[in-house]
């Protein structure tokens, strides 16, 4: 006859931090509420970008550097191209996309947001997911950078 299964040795390998690790900012883009949340999870970063509650465009980075030499690390250029984002990270729709600009604009704002989280952890290699819920028109540049600096507030 098999012995009971003792479950106290499973106490010491679950301790997982719940609920995941959340922040949010709200702010006016254009004069539009924008709601900015993120989730860090043990696997993956979740951001998501909200204008009037909806999310309709959902983007995946990879932020892991495979990348020979580095040791996981990601590594920045010195020249006039250092505020631009890291040409190693590549972005891909999973959901959504509707419009040509907004495609555009969706990977562009991932792509950025990679950028800014791995010039602030370089070692970071999570998942990125981003959520976008942006209005209809494509936004001009002064609103991608307010998007942008709302989600700075978030990381």
């Amino acid at each position: 006859m098999a012995a009971a299964f003792d479950t106290t040795s499973l106490q010491d390998t679950l301790q997982l931090p719940f609920p995941a690790a959340t922040k949010q900012v709200a702010g006016l883009v254009n004069g539009i509420q924008t709601d900015v949340t993120t989730m860090n999870f043990s696997d993956k970063i979740m951001v998501t970008i909200s204008q009037a509650g909806r999310l309709a465009h959902w983007l995946h980075v990879p932020m892991e550097n495979l990348n020979p030499g580095t040791e996981g690390m990601h590594t920045f250029s010195e020249g006039d191209d250092s505020l631009l984002p890291l040409q190693s990270l590549t972005t891909t729709t999973i959901l959504g996309g509707y419009s040509a600009g907004q495609d555009t604009t969706g990977q562009l704002l991932a792509r950025q947001i990679a950028t800014a989280i791995a010039t602030k952890t370089p070692n970071e290699n999570r998942l990125l997911v981003v959520g976008l819920g942006l209005g209809k028109e494509t936004p001009d540049r002064d609103a991608f950078f307010a998007i942008v600096d709302l989600v700075l507030q978030c990381l």
